[in-house]
């Protein structure tokens, strides 16, 4: 008998949850074995049956809640069950706020042995049509005769069916049904395995990847679904350097979002990060630079500045900012949009911050203050460096919590003090947690 086969012959069990995991999974212990269950919520008694088993733990998927949470909810998308793009759709807002701050308060106390003075009120906007950036999956199943849109199932390589996305801009996860009828006509539906979605403020770009070159009509055909969206269309036949804009054949391949507490305008191209939440963003760049509370005349410097998202609203309070970019092409794209609006006490550079800086020119300046938002690898290099550039106050944003965790215990250890730290809500009905903590110089 195979594995699978065993699993499949193993009767349901009746499981009590203790609490979730970092994965948004349900913690039971049966026979003092741990026991991740799919679908299950902290203080519910569930009937699972299991998935997979190993060593020191074994994995299961709820068929019945027997006792249900106070917390759980139904969840908003009918896609729900099979899709993975969300894991806490059943369970209610507030208490998805509460998991992840006690995940962020659980990696403070793990990697760095600290605690924030003082706790600052969750960051949230909208919960539904958030997220204005994705990378969607496309197959042509052949046992379904369908061809397929969107993201992977569950704790599987096998792309969902769904037909719409909760969490999507509605610009694009109202049209998901549309794509699907446009690539299935196609000659070649079988050689475009994704497409890369981003959305502006008032615009949005489809970038699609294609391992062969599409025959003149497919392209025509793409063209016209995009033309009549007033949509921007963009193939990719290779690498990232292979990326054009085959409609509108004329105009700047660019997007845009505003930052309208800052009369701003940002430019990006479509395969630029952004971050996906318009709502939060706005509020994540105004809360960050009231934390940092910048005084007019003041040096200012942006680290992993990207295109200029805190960059530039800094240099509306700051006497002089510097944005440093590990790519040559986003600080190319600040100065673009430091152009734009017209600021002229900012300058961009290009560094690779995981490697040593401390004989570029920009880093041998003193700051009055520090902003930080590095990828999910943190900031540990920077923070090594840290003392050399003297800033007296630290705001650190942060799309994980135990990278976060990890260069505050290191940040302490140079004399500083996490007097503040919160989440933001980013990706709501998921488990990611993105949060901001602020350092002082002791």
């Amino acid at each position: 008998m195979s594995r699978r086969e065993k699993m499949r012959a193993r009767p349901p069990v009746e499981l009590q949850i203790e609490r979730l995991s970092h994965e948004g999974r349900g913690i039971a212990r049966l026979d003092g074995k741990l026991i991740f269950v799919e679908g299950a919520l902290p203080g519910e008694a569930v009937r699972a049956t299991y998935t997979a088993t190993h060593k020191k733990f074994d994995e299961a998927r709820a068929l019945e809640v027997l006792s249900a949470s106070p917390d759980r909810v139904e969840p908003p998308c009918a896609h729900f069950s099979i899709c993975g793009g969300c894991s806490l759709q059943h369970l209610a807002r507030p208490a998805q706020i509460v998991f992840k701050q006690g995940v962020l308060a659980e990696q403070f106390r793990h990697f760095g042995g600290i605690e924030p003075e003082e706790w600052l009120p969750p960051l949230v906007d909208e919960e539904a049509a958030y997220r204005r950036k994705a990378r969607l999956g496309v197959k042509f199943v052949i046992k379904k005769d369908a061809l397929l849109v969107g993201f992977r199932e569950k704790q599987s390589h096998f792309l969902a069916d769904i037909q719409g996305c909760h969490v999507l801009d509605r610009r694009i996860g109202e049209q998901l049904m549309d794509l699907r009828a446009v690539i299935s006509g196609l000659a070649k539906r079988d050689i475009i395995p994704q497409i890369e979605v981003a959305a502006g403020d008032t615009g949005v770009a489809l970038v699609f990847r294609h391992m062969e070159p599409l025959p003149p009509e497919d392209i025509a055909a793409l063209v016209a679904f995009a033309a009549a969206r007033d949509w921007q269309l963009y193939l990719q036949p290779g690498g990232l350097d292979s990326v054009h804009r085959v409609w509108p054949e004329a105009g700047e391949d660019r997007l845009t979002y505003t930052l309208p507490d800052f009369g701003l305008e940002l430019a990006f191209h479509p395969m630029d990060f952004t971050q996906v939440n318009a709502g939060i963003n706005r509020r994540m760049v105004k809360l960050a630079l009231d934390l940092l509370d910048t005084q007019p005349g003041e040096r200012v410097l942006d680290l992993f500045s990207g295109l200029g998202n805190f960059t530039l609203p800094l240099a509306t309070r700051a006497g002089e900012v510097v944005g440093v970019e590990g790519s040559q092409a986003m600080a190319d794209r600040g100065m673009e949009n430091a152009r734009r609006n017209g600021l002229g006490n900012v300058a961009f550079y290009a560094q690779d911050l995981t490697a040593d800086f401390s004989q570029q020119p920009w880093a041998r300046q003193g700051f009055d203050r520090l902003l930080i938002d590095p990828p999910r690898s943190g900031a540990q290099e920077v923070v090594e460096y840290l003392p050399k550039f003297r800033a007296r106050r630290v705001v650190y944003v942060s799309c994980n919590p135990a990278t976060l965790a990890r260069d505050a215990g290191l940040m302490k250890a140079h004399g500083y003090r996490l007097t503040k730290a919160g989440v933001m809500d980013m990706f709501p009905h998921t488990t990611h947690v993105e949060s901001i903590a602020v350092f002082e110089r002791k």
